[in-house]
């Protein structure tokens, strides 16, 4: 497959009762990142018996060189584009779900109330809106723990040799056979395709996505054309389903340059 590259070295990695293993690259401020979120969505609602997946946070490292020259303690006022990752990172200390809350509120700060998600003392407001408790964030945001899985993410950048974000390597069962990285953005269909392969089998099981009401308890914030995919509708049936929740009270709509996002009241 022309569009994807081979990892010359598998990172040896947990075991897990699912058949593939997905490490996903991404920065929270490029936005192809958020483009592949819906993908990846769709991907788990489709597919997700068939996989579990880490997210990596990758900066370059020119960013990472210019932070040492401030202190991060010392100041509310500090901006700089690697603390969004080191934010998801600590809010990732008190849990899984914790660290999704605080990356879906993220992506609302950023596309939705366009806020400069770089600047310490807006991830603090975001913490808070995302029910983490601030105080254990603030020690997370500073701690060796933080530092040290935030440089693990580097670590596993570097090693397996991804150089552009968003990225995803796919790993299979055994730990001895390379991974296939998929580097930038692609159509829905390339993604399935790999899926298919890397099973060795000529159909996937495909499963239903769920109702709407219980799409938007998982996922906050969504995009027409995002809920158009999920349910393989045009985007005007889409936009007439969700109208619908709004004059029940149940959304909100934001119309963006793009695309229009729906966020759950």
């Amino acid at each position: 497959m022309s569009n994807t590259e081979f990892v010359p070295e598998a990172l040896e990695k947990s075991s897990t009762l699912k058949p593939l293993e997905l490490y996903i690259f991404m920065d929270p401020l490029n936005s192809q990142c958020w483009e592949l979120q819906a993908i990846i969505r769709k991907l788990q609602i489709e597919y997700g018996h068939y996989f579990s997946m880490q997210i990596v946070l990758s900066t370059k490292l020119t960013n990472l060189n210019s932070i040492g020259k401030t202190s991060i303690i010392d100041t509310n006022n500090l901006s700089h584009p690697v603390l969004a990752s080191v934010a998801v990172k600590a809010a990732e200390l008190q849990g899984k779900r914790a660290g999704n809350r605080f990356l879906h509120k993220l992506q609302e700060y950023l596309l939705l109330k366009t806020k400069d998600v770089s600047c310490y003392s807006i991830l603090l407001e975001i913490a808070g809106e995302a029910e983490l408790d601030q105080e254990e964030f603030k020690r997370d945001f500073h701690s060796v723990h933080t530092a040290k899985a935030f440089q693990c993410d580097l670590q596993i950048t570097r090693e397996m040799e991804v150089s552009e974000v968003p990225s995803i390597v796919f790993f299979n069962e055994c730990i001895e056979d390379e991974g296939v990285k998929v580097s930038g953005l692609y159509p829905y269909s390339v993604y399935q395709t790999i899926l298919q392969e890397m099973l060795g089998t000529d159909s996937l099981n495909k499963q239903n996505p769920p109702s709407l009401d219980e799409l938007f308890s998982k996922y906050s914030t969504l995009a027409t054309k995002e809920i158009a995919s999920i349910y393989n509708i045009s985007e005007q049936t889409a936009e007439r389903e969700l109208k619908k929740q709004m004059l029940q009270q149940k959304l909100e709509r934001f119309s963006l340059a793009e695309d229009t996002l729906w966020k759950l009241k």
